[in-house]
């Protein structure tokens, strides 16, 4: 069992049965409910909680309370109410007086809410700030904050090891029909690919990523699947040595519903990860969406085949994988694939380039794609000693607030958010750079 506590102005995470504490950085992620969404009686649905100062005050009052208590050393909100000019100066000198430096970002259109990414200023010098705007139907956006490490950790003194880390602040849409999740693969792609150009045009050799906000996805979803192939873990669920098929453990926020579902993530990747390739692990995710599709019609892999070839073929064309696209409802509407992103897919798909897919093709590349996965899970133990070394993270631990959503029950007299409080705790770790990575990250400069 362990706790999160604090000594000094330094979070730790410790054992209760260890003497000895170690030094860490915390990270808290928390969507705080807007009070432009925040409904106070649901038979009256207009009864929203902006329209009263003294409720959406005192409970953003409270928040504040358990933020500044807690003292994580990032901190990462989602829909911050961007909009009201009193909530704002409210949060930044609370936090700029608790010795934060903050970053706020408004959805686009004018939409009220959106996102703040604070950091503790002892902690961290801040190197750069990013912001991204997706400008798709839900106006939804990310921030990415890259920060140096200032406080000192004996064994990275006097060293040349980089202690730098990319952070990035996101909450992706609401997965209000079936048509709108391939919007929501899009983001996290999109984020991905905003996050990697930046590494290649700033220069850098690999360092960790942290992914906070709120998913909108569970465990169960594409989004966890294709995060997962490209090397990330989530930081809680690695604290309590959770599986893939234990998505039932924990919750994290009650929807508008009343559904509970586990959907807020802390997801780390460290720099001796070795990734497939971006497009080829976004190829997969869709092509793990169409057959789900399928399998939910009850089609079968030969139903599949036939369904995507063309008449009195043998084979699939690429109209016919068009034609196959819309009947599936992932294009042919605003939400849905590109005609880039249609041909990227096929290209994917059709390896040899003459144009057609027969069964095994099929079997290989759309039903049951292997990909490229060349990560190395024993790469640790064949290092190089002369391989460059760099700065990671273990997870120490990680605690969801309010306690009840641990063991997947929602409170009802919880009232601080529709969503959990997840505070993780991260160790930093010498460890060698990937050298795929690497070698990628130098082909591209």
């Amino acid at each position: 069992m362990r706790r999160i506590s604090r000594i000094g102005s330094h979070v730790v995470a410790s054992s209760i049965q260890e003497n000895q504490q170690q030094p860490c950085i915390t990270c808290t992620t928390f969507n705080i409910l807007a009070p432009i969404y925040k409904r106070l009686n649901h038979e009256d649905q207009s009864c929203l909680e902006s329209d009263y100062r003294a409720y959406w005050l005192a409970r953003n009052h409270r928040i504040l309370d358990w933020l500044l208590y807690e003292r994580s050393s990032i901190i990462c909100l989602q829909e911050f109410w961007v909009g009201n000019e009193e909530l704002v100066n409210l949060y930044e000198k609370r936090l700029g007086d608790a010795g934060y430096i903050s970053f706020k970002l408004g959805r686009t259109n004018n939409r009220g809410d959106g996102l703040l990414i604070a950091v503790q200023k002892e902690n961290f010098k801040v190197v750069n700030y990013k912001e991204l705007h997706f400008n798709d139907c839900a106006d939804r956006v990310a921030q990415l904050l890259h920060v140096e490490l200032v406080f000192p950790f004996s064994q990275y003194q006097n060293s040349e090891i980089r202690q730098e880390i990319l952070i990035v602040n996101t909450h992706l849409l609401f997965p209000h029909d079936s048509s709108l999740c391939l919007v929501r693969l899009n983001q996290v792609y999109k984020i991905l690919q905003y996050v990697e150009s930046y590494q290649k045009e700033n220069q850098l050799k690999p360092l960790p990523i942290m992914l906070c906000g709120d998913w909108n996805g569970s465990k169960r979803g594409h989004i966890y699947k294709f995060l997962r192939s490209q090397g990330f873990v989530s930081s809680y669920d690695t604290a309590h040595h959770y599986t893939d098929a234990d998505a039932h453990k924990w919750v994290s926020h009650r929807n508008h519903r009343g559904n509970i579902c586990a959907v807020d993530f802390i997801w780390l990747l460290n720099p001796d990860k070795y990734r497939k390739f971006l497009k080829a692990s976004w190829s997969e995710a869709v092509f793990g969406m169409f057959k789900y599709l399928l399998r939910r019609a009850s089609l079968t892999e030969t139903d599949a085949f036939a369904l995507l070839k063309a008449d009195n073929q043998d084979c699939i064309t690429y109209p016919g994988f068009c034609e196959a696209l819309r009947q599936l409802n992932l294009t042919g509407h605003c939400h849905g694939l590109s005609v880039e992103e249609t041909k990227d897919l096929w290209i994917q798909a059709d390896i040899d380039g003459n144009g057609v897919l027969d069964f095994k093709e099929f079997l290989h590349q759309i039903w049951n794609p292997t990909g490229s996965d060349q990560r190395d899970d024993n790469n640790n133990e064949n290092m190089d000693d002369n391989q460059e070394q760099t700065i990671g993270f273990s997870v120490k631990n990680a605690v969801l607030f309010p306690p009840e959503v641990e063991k997947g029950r929602w409170p009802e007299d919880y009232s601080l958010s529709d969503h959990a409080r997840l505070t993780v705790a991260f160790s930093p770790i010498r460890m060698p750079c990937s050298q795929m990575i690497s070698q990628q990250c130098l082909r591209a400069l």
